[in-house]
């Protein structure tokens, strides 16, 4: 089969570790890639969706592996990007907007009015971390603020220093429970007088010694200093409207995370929170045929750089197979 004039043999829509890993792998085996990191607005800034993804928004990161020294987020980021280039991927600093799978190729329209055809897609646009909303927690996210004690837990700035940690599902309680290996004292602030998550993982949490809950409770305010970051949170009594101060180097917002997959319009099977859902588990097909998912977008689990670069590795690999099949070539 010949490729049609001005169709790509594959898209890449994302700016983070499974976009850039994919098109590294894609572009090595001669598919060249095209990737759609996003565009340079204030929207994309506010969600955090700007080109280079979630890790752009970091500062140390300690945990990807060949980097003993450890390494800042942007500049893994931009590493990974070079690393894609060099192979001859082409990047669109733009938004992929709206999509129509229903026919082959695929047909995408992006934020600068341009349309670009593709047989092959991967879905590698990330999710954002809800946050609570609030100026102040803005205003001291990755000087204190985070919403991932697996990625910042370990950072000396928590090392044996008191923490809140926000939410009260299933991440909230995680979340709280690694974050006790670090921290000299866990608040966990919740709305309710009961936690969300399930029973096994309440238990565990609430049996820790290093765990305080603060119930009927909401965070009004994020304290701190310029030089030094967090240094506490103000909180709501719901019930008695009371306030009080609780003094902290972090807080941690758990309230889950949102797929960036608006876009796609219900064209993929996602579940019930919006992650795109894989039809083999252990590869990164999605519901239609020659369109791909790698990373957080697909992940509601684990959301590491690592294993996103993963999914981005098996994503270049699962459509290079699926094109070669269709004699694209």
């Amino acid at each position: 089969m010949t490729q049609p004039s001005g169709v790509e043999k594959l898209v890449i829509i994302g700016s983070g570790p499974a976009s850039w890993t994919c098109a590294i792998y894609a572009a090595r085996a001669n598919l060249n890639p095209v990737v759609y990191e996003g565009a340079l607005t204030e929207e994309n800034r506010l969600r955090g969706t700007l080109p280079l993804g979630q890790l752009n928004l970091t500062t140390e990161v300690e945990n990807f592996p060949g980097f003993p020294e450890g390494i800042l987020g942007p500049e893994l980021m931009m590493r990974s990007k070079l690393q894609a280039e060099r192979f001859g991927t082409r990047v669109i600093t733009e938004d992929i907007e709206d999509v129509d799978f229903a026919q082959r190729p695929f047909t995408l329209k992006d934020s600068a009015g341009n349309t670009i055809k593709a047989h092959a897609v991967v879905i590698a646009t990330g999710a954002s971390a809800n946050y609570l909303g609030l100026e102040s927690e803005n205003k001291y996210k990755n000087f204190g603020v985070s919403a991932c004690a697996v990625c910042d837990g370990a950072l000396p700035r928590f090392r044996n220093q008191p923490l809140v940690v926000v939410g009260g599902g299933d991440s909230a309680a995680e979340e709280a429970s690694y974050l006790t290996k670090f921290a000299s004292k866990v608040y966990l602030v919740h709305r309710r007088d009961k936690l969300r998550a399930s029973p096994i993982m309440a238990e565990r949490v609430l049996a820790n010694a290093k765990v305080e809950p603060v119930w009927n409770s909401a965070v009004e305010e994020v304290l701190g200093e310029e030089e030094k970051g967090v240094t506490g949170v103000r909180i709501k009594h719901l019930l008695e409207n009371k306030m009080r101060t609780i003094d902290a180097t972090g807080m941690f917002a758990a309230i889950g995370h949102t797929p960036n997959t608006k876009f796609l319009r219900g064209q993929l099977q996602t579940d019930d929170k919006g992650f795109v859902v894989l039809q083999d588990p252990a590869r990164t097909t999605t519901s239609v045929e020659g369109v791909f998912a790698a990373g957080d977008v697909a992940d509601p689990l684990y959301k590491q750089a690592i294993t996103a670069a993963g999914m981005g590795c098996k994503a270049a690999l699962d459509a290079e197979r699926w094109l070669a099949a269709k004699g694209i070539h």
